[in-house]
């Protein structure tokens, strides 16, 4: 099987030859590549500064393992109770125009007594999912919802 020769810059000085393995062996031709090779453990391209890698290296320079981003933690606009969540609309102008647009749960965050708790309970839940827990309670609407109120 024959190997591909890419090459960055000059044609005379260097080629970057792809095995069978995938990984990219750098050959230097010249003495003074050699030498910034076997300094440095890599080769800056003259196209766009990219360092590239000799894999022959026995001291090959190491990156750290990636770790993403932290994100930040933002509270969702669903109620948990009721499950419920934005709808998709449209926003009609005089003229018919039709936009999209969100309509909103109506969520609230209210302080409700859990009597086996024998405590207030802090929640942000939808005025629907307070009409329920008024009607039923709070123990049967949080077990119905699979919700542990021991934790919150």
């Amino acid at each position: 099987m024959a190997a591909s020769a890419v090459c960055f810059g000059n044609t005379s000085t260097c080629t970057l030859c792809f095995r069978r393995t995938g990984a990219p062996v750098f050959s230097p031709r010249t003495k003074a590549q050699a030498q910034a090779v076997s300094e440095l453990g890599f080769l800056t391209s003259q196209l766009s500064g990219t360092k590239i890698s000799d894999y022959n290296l026995s001291h090959s320079i190491t990156a750290p393992p990636f770790t993403p981003p932290l994100q930040p933690i933002v509270a969702r606009r669903i109620c948990p109770f009721t499950g419920k969540k934005a709808n998709r609309a449209n926003k009609v102008s005089f003229s018919n125009h039709k936009t999209k647009k969100l309509q909103f749960v109506n969520l609230q965050y209210k302080r409700i007594w859990w009597e086996a708790g024998k405590r207030y309970v802090k929640l942000r839940l939808s005025t629907k999912a307070l009409k329920t827990i008024e009607k039923n309670g709070l123990d049967a609407v949080a077990k119905k919802a699979g919700i542990d109120l021991r934790k919150e």
